[in-house]
Parts: structure tokens; sequence; C-alpha cells
């Protein structure tokens, strides 16, 4: 296994960190991994708010849930679906690119765009030392984390990114069976060996929380699933992604 691979293998969330600041080439060469990422037919959709003032990241840490990460970390990145500039081109070039722009095919690849250069960012932080912790509760307020971070129409933020020295070394938790993730040719749908896969996985999650907390947890996976969904959340998102001009078509 080389180094990348191991790098990838022991990823963990890091949820508290030294109070200590990227410097500006950390921060420099992060951006420039996550530029290095692939992007769907060479439109970069996407772009990247860093966050250094103190009173901005504890204000985003509230309307993420309260979570302190947010506002205590080296560096707070906020990744979001562009495709504001591409509107600029539009207008200065005197054509009308609406069709477009405010398909649902757009905003997609905007999205991926987005996420394949986090993830290059993540894998190059982590390969540095750093620790990180992908933030998805500023999209529970996304009004007024737009507002705060003054974005345009055509633009989103989709989530955070907290960066820094990790001062802590969490276990790493158990994946899904790879033979339940890699469906072979088609996907696979015999019910009775996908039940037996989540059931074995559940043994493996509760036994895995069972030892984090001395037997104080013992939940299992698809009980977090349906505890999580049954509560619906942000359900305001489609109607905030029309006004921000996405997915109109």
């Amino acid at each position: 296994m080389n180094e990348t691979i191991n790098t990838l293998m022991e990823h963990t969330s890091i949820r508290s960190f030294e109070d200590r600041p990227l410097s500006a080439e950390q921060i420099h060469t992060l951006i420039e991994s996550a530029q290095a990422a692939s992007t769907s037919s060479f439109i970069q959709a996407y772009s990247i708010i860093g966050i250094t003032d103190q009173t901005k990241k504890e204000k985003l840490a509230e309307l993420a849930g309260n979570q302190t990460y947010v506002a205590k970390n080296g560096h707070f990145f906020i990744f979001c679906a562009d495709l504001y500039r591409h509107q600029v081109i539009a207008e200065s070039k005197e054509i009308d690119l609406s069709e477009s722009l405010e398909s649902t095919e757009k905003f997609m690849v905007s999205v991926i765009d987005a996420s394949l250069a986090a993830q290059n960012a993540v894998v190059a932080a982590e390969s540095m030392g750093l620790g990180i912790c992908y933030i998805g509760g500023i999209r529970n307020n996304l009004e007024e984390v737009g507002e705060l971070l003054r974005v345009p129409k055509h633009v989103i933020p989709l989530f955070g990114l907290a960066v820094g020295y990790p001062s802590q070394s969490p276990e790493k938790k158990p994946r899904l069976p790879r033979n339940h993730i890699y469906h072979q040719e088609e996907y696979q749908q015999d019910l009775v060996t996908y039940k037996k896969q989540l059931s074995e996985y559940d043994a493996i999650i509760s036994n895995y929380y069972a030892e984090r907390t001395n037997g104080k947890r013992q939940d299992n996976w698809t009980d977090q699933m349906v505890n999580m969904l049954s509560n619906p959340k942000r359900m305001y998102m489609n109607d905030y992604v029309k006004r921000q001009g996405f997915t109109k078509r």
C-alpha cells in the first residue's frame, strides 16, 4: 500500500483543532490542489470562500447548528456551486445562456465539480498532517449564510470544510461492506443477500459504538438512518436553489 492510499484509508473527521492558523503557503497549496481536480467539460463551476475573520466564523458556527469547530480551526473554507462567472460571460458577449445555466444538468455539474475540488483539498490536507471536517450544517440557514458571504445569484454555498492541526485522534468508523457498495456489471437486487449485508453491518456498527463508549451506546446503522430520515431537514432547499437561478429547467 503506498502513502497516498494509506492516507485515504486512514481518514477520520476531526472536530477538535489546535489554536494554530494555517500558513498562507498551506492555504495556497490546498486551493491549488482543489483546482487540480477533474471538472466537467472544463466548466470549473465552483468557487471557494476562505474565512479567517473570527466574528464571521462564530456566526457561521451558530448558523451551522452551534458546531464549535466551525469557529475554532486553522482555516475555514466554504465550497460553492458557481455559475455566476458563466452568466457574466453570457452578458459580456450579449448572448442568452439561461436555458443551459438554469438546467438541472448544470446544477449537477456545479455540485459535482465543487465536491471533486473539495475532496482533492481534503486529500492534500491530510497528506500534510492536517485534519478536516466537512460541514453540511451551513445548509441549515442558507439565506443567512448567503447574505453573510454576499454571494450573487447563480452561486450556492454547498458545505464548509474546517481544516487545521488535530488535537484529537478518533477511531476510524467502519464503512459499509465493499460487496454492498460495489456491484459487478449491474445493480444487484437479491433482497435476501441485501438485507443480510445490512444486518451484518448493523452488528459491526453496534459493536463499534459499544467499544467506543464502554457499552453506553449500542445503536446500529439502520436505526440511525430511520431516525434521521424520519425527520426531514432543510425542506426549503428546492425553493432556495431555484431562487439562486438553478434547476429551473
